[in-house]
């Protein structure tokens, strides 16, 4: 089995761990097909109600492995477009999956790194990450996601600037942009990380990822679609054993509080 991207699933965490460190965990072909599979084991598993993304070593993730795609330059465009595709069947498993994700972020998240990056739901970079493009630095165009979930994130006006300009974001400015959830010591990312995923976890697990995927879902639909997915998604949650213990605790607690006021 491949260790490009490393996989523990644990009591319903899914911990999944880029892990090319040497390279500055950048995609190439091998480490594209594990990602779609790990992504398809991943959102395909019922025990899995949250999962954790983080990369070994000083960067989170530098885009496409350049090296590995100009030794595949006597293939041509099929063989980059091919493996564009396989990686964006992980993005869509992802991004589709009624999973929440949370990522721990480190140094440079560059390139096709965005997209993968903001496959997460919630993201916790170090204070000392940074966020660039370098796309039209090398002559190529945004991949894995980045035209869409980019501009999701941080509106069109500014992922234009991230993309034509190549602005390159410190922490901070990532944070203020809306692109990280947020910040923390580098030493503390990986220990947040796991905090909102075990919050996930012990809480009304499947209301979290029924919300992450009715947002996830609104961004390609019309604005009825979404209100009739709601109203679907809240009466089907609303008739779960899991609402009902959370529904009649907060009625008492409620009505506690009312008593305690008159």
């Amino acid at each position: 089995m491949s260790d490009s991207i490393l996989l523990e699933i644990e009591n319903g965490l899914a911990h999944i761990t880029l892990n090319r460190p040497a390279r500055l965990n950048a995609v190439d072909f091998e480490m594209g097909a594990r990602w779609r599979d790990v992504a398809a084991v991943t959102t395909s598993d019922p025990a899995v109600t949250a999962i954790l993304l983080d990369a070994a070593g000083p960067a989170f993730c530098a885009g496409g492995d350049v090296v590995a795609m100009s030794a595949q330059a006597e293939a041509g465009a099929e063989a980059i477009t091919g493996m564009a595709r396989v990686i964006n069947e992980g993005i869509l498993s992802f991004v589709h999956s009624s999973v929440p994700i949370v990522a721990a972020v480190q140094g440079a998240v560059a390139g096709g790194g965005l997209g993968l990056m903001l496959c997460a739901d919630y993201i916790v970079a170090a204070d000392s990450a940074r966020f660039v493009s370098k796309y039209a630095n090398i002559g190529l165009t945004p991949d894995l996601g980045v035209s869409t979930l980019l501009p999701a994130a941080i509106g069109q006006r500014r992922a234009m600037t991230m993309l034509l300009q190549d602005r390159s974001l410190d922490a901070a400015e990532a944070a203020d942009w809306g692109l990280v959830n947020e910040i923390v010591p580098k030493a503390e990312v990986a220990a947040r990380a796991r905090e909102v995923a075990t919050f996930w976890h012990a809480g009304a697990t499947t209301a979290f990822g029924q919300a992450k995927r009715l947002v996830r879902s609104g961004i390609g639909r019309s604005f009825a679609q979404n209100l009739d997915d709601e109203a679907v998604s809240i009466g089907e949650r609303f008739a779960t054993d899991e609402a009902q213990v959370r529904i009649q605790a907060f009625a008492a607690a409620a009505a506690r509080q009312g008593k305690d006021n008159s």
